[in-house]
């Protein structure tokens, strides 16, 4: 059986009609796509037990928002349109990581870490995605910045 959790080999599973598809060359959705993959297993682990059962729906729902985001974004015209589903996207990259950070008790280090670092790489190429589509330019607040309340 291969390695569902390594990139290169999953990338080899995905059906031809995909991979033929254009919006296979944007990789922040080919890793959305890969999250979502990986994720599948960790929802059933926490789905398993009542306690995490509200949590796996949470994780399901953001990390499968992730990729439908940015095809959706991908089929719009550019610009501000294209833009808006990015911005969605990335705040379902950036609620997924939260959704894990709150699993790794359950799902354990190992597991989580990887997910995390991969929507964060995500969120890194939705935010490059975003400001290229928009004359206003996204960025990460420096460590200095304190949120409003």
């Amino acid at each position: 059986m291969r390695d569902r959790t390594d990139f290169e080999t999953w990338t080899d599973t995905v059906p031809d009609a995909i991979r033929r598809d254009p919006l296979w060359r944007v990789q922040a959705y080919r890793l959305a796509l890969f999250v979502g993959e990986v994720s599948w297993a960790h929802v059933s682990r926490l789905s398993a037990d009542r306690r995490t059962r509200a949590l796996s729906d949470q994780l399901y729902r953001a990390v499968g928002s992730v990729s439908a985001n940015i095809a959706e974004g991908y089929s719009r015209g550019g610009g501000r349109d294209r833009a808006r589903f990015y911005e969605y996207a990335l705040g379902s990259a950036r609620e997924a990581r939260d959704w894990y950070y709150k699993a790794r008790h359950v799902l354990g280090e190992d597991d989580t870490a990887p997910q995390i670092d991969r929507l964060a790489q995500i969120t890194r190429l939705l935010l490059t995605m975003t400001r290229d589509q928009r004359t206003v330019h996204l960025r990460e607040p420096d460590e200095t910045y304190d949120a409003p309340n």
